[in-house]
């Protein structure tokens, strides 16, 4: 529901902020005086095209903003989650701001969002419908959700849905499949010769480097063995050597015993030092001793190391550990092929059976269609004939179709206005006029269960009047008993209909003519009407006649 609307800075408008109230709230006034141009700004919250003309004062910017109740509106909520817009369980505050350049800023709950955004987010809110705005009644996804609506197909709609989603993956998954199991059959000969390549290198991680390693060794071993004999002589097989100089050194600690007090402790470290010197001098020993020039060796390890740069480079890989990735990816890829038919068997029933599950619940939906159908073009044309339209013939036709997101439905309405005339689609057949007595008569049956936003009727009732006029105001009530309803009108029989009343004119200023709109209090009500009713010149009849329709209501 509309809270309130702030308007500044826009065509005729300086600054206004008006208050709407639930139920149905009549906005009334002279031709001109500037109605249009409020709903002109409200078209702007729907992403409507601004105009640098409208912008009032250059030197400022047009600021348009709606305040709306958030009760009730859980899809919008969700909406405002997804897209990482700020929430609040209270109010949703839409606002569009138009620079002098043209350039405009649109928010949400004071989160700036495109354009597309702000009008998802109105139309969650706000429906303006005008004796010109036909393109709804005639558009099949309308058409279509009435009839959904009134059918109580949500539940049925949203379990669909999910079964639909699920046979549309499963298609998915088994397309998918099938595209790969052709492309591997086309690539089976060489990537089994891939395979066995990588698989018959018998590949071991770490390898790579453990054979680098041992081919330098190899290639330096004399080097090595020559180094290897200084290091042990050096230790003790020299005539002067460490071991040697280390025993005599300990002889010489030991008798300073008597003389310093820490000598017996270094003598026993000297000893621990030539115990460990000892153990190198072995282990380098053993070294020397396991170590020898083998040229076969060094083959094979070149020979390996060759095989190894070979596949790291046909394979464009950078280690070994890449190329056992690429023989176990091959091996499953392998094994899909060798399974492949089984599994895209499994995958197509897959698929069949969701496909089989959507259908018997779109099934369902289509028989509850089909009879919404019946019953609604029924009601319509009882609701609709008052309204003007006595020759009116209304059906509502349901036609099979392919499976799609919607069920296995094309729903069509046809009209006839006149005798002898046969029924086509509304776009086709119908006068303006005609169209907005249509869609208030389908709005009035389905207001209570499309969850409709505000709703904003704009002269819909031009071309009636007497008896026509008021049914047509009694059914905008019957609506705004349901949800939130501002109607702009003419006509005092639909005015007195209203539950709260607003005057739009215009007033001059010290230096330009500006439009004002005010909420009537119930007094200035009743001349506002007297005026629709005879004029400029109000007399004691037109008063009576003004509160006369005003009790009717009541």
């Amino acid at each position: 529901m509309i809270q309130t609307l702030h308007i500044s800075n826009y065509a005729l408008i300086d600054n206004i902020d008006i208050t709407l109230h639930p139920g149905l709230n009549i906005l009334t006034g002279e031709t001109g005086a500037g109605k249009s141009i409020i709903l002109g700004a409200l078209s702007l919250l729907l992403g409507g095209r601004c105009d640098t003309k409208a912008v009032r004062n250059h030197d400022a910017k047009s600021v348009i903003e709606a305040t709306f109740s958030a009760d009730g509106y859980a899809a919008l909520k969700e909406f405002c989650e997804t897209n990482d817009i700020d929430w609040d369980d209270a109010t949703v505050i839409l606002r569009r701001e138009i620079a002098p350049n043209g350039r405009s800023r649109a928010f949400v709950n004071d989160c700036p969002v495109n354009l597309s955004l702000l009008q998802t987010a109105a139309l969650h809110l706000i429906d303006i419908h005008s004796q010109h705005q036909n393109l709804l009644l005639a558009s099949p996804p309308y058409q279509l959700r009435v009839i959904d609506s009134l059918a109580d197909n949500g539940a049925r709609l949203a379990t669909f849905t999910a079964a639909y989603n699920a046979y549309r993956l499963a298609v998915r998954r088994f397309k998918h499949a099938r595209k790969a199991m052709e492309q591997a059959r086309d690539d089976e000969e060489f990537l089994r010769f891939q395979y066995k390549r990588l698989k018959d290198a018998r590949l071991v991680e770490g390898e790579l480097e453990e054979l680098e390693h041992e081919r330098e060794l190899l290639v330096n071993m004399a080097d090595v063995k020559t180094t290897l004999g200084t290091v042990i002589g050096n230790l003790t097989d020299n005539e002067e050597n460490v071991d040697q100089l280390l025993r005599q050194t300990i002889d010489e600690a030991e008798r300073l015993g008597d003389l310093i007090e820490d000598a017996d402790s270094l003598a026993e470290r000297l000893r621990s030092l030539r115990v460990e010197a000892q153990d190198i001098a072995a282990t380098f020993a053993e070294y020397d001793r396991d170590l020898a020039g083998d040229p076969e060796r060094l083959d094979e390890v070149e020979e390996r190391l060759n095989m190894l740069y070979d596949l790291l480079r046909r394979q464009k890989a950078e280690s070994v550990e890449q190329l056992i990735a690429m023989r176990d990816e091959m091996e499953s890829r392998l094994q899909t092929l060798d399974s492949g038919d089984e599994n895209l068997q499994e995958l197509e029933l897959a698929a069949k059976r969701a496909k089989k599950e959507a259908l018997e619940i779109a099934a369902e939906i289509s028989k509850s269609r089909h009879a919404e159908a019946v019953r609604f073009s029924e009601i319509l044309r009882e609701r609709a004939v008052p309204l003007g339209m006595k020759n009116l013939r209304v059906e509502i036709v349901v036609r099979d179709t392919e499976l799609s997101p919607t069920g296995i439905d094309h729903v069509e309405f046809l009209f006839a206005f006149n005798k002898n005339q046969p029924l086509l689609p509304v776009g086709n057949t119908a006068s303006g006029g005609e169209i907005s007595r249509l869609m208030l008569s389908i709005k009035s049956i389905v207001a209570d269960k499309m969850q409709l936003p505000s709703i904003i009727f704009d002269e819909v009732d031009t071309g009636v009047s007497g008896d026509v006029a008021d049914k047509m105001g009694e059914l905008m009530r019957q609506i705004a008993e349901n949800i939130q309803v501002v109607a702009i009108t003419h006509l005092p029989q639909v005015a007195s209909k209203g539950s709260s009343h607003y005057k739009v004119f215009k007033e001059d200023t010290e230096h330009a003519t500006v439009t004002r709109i005010r909420e009537l209090s119930p007094e200035e009500r009743v001349r506002e009407l007297a005026v629709m009713l005879s004029g400029s010149e109000v007399n004691e009849a037109a008063l009576a006649n003004a509160r006369a329709l005003l009790a009717s209501v009541k």
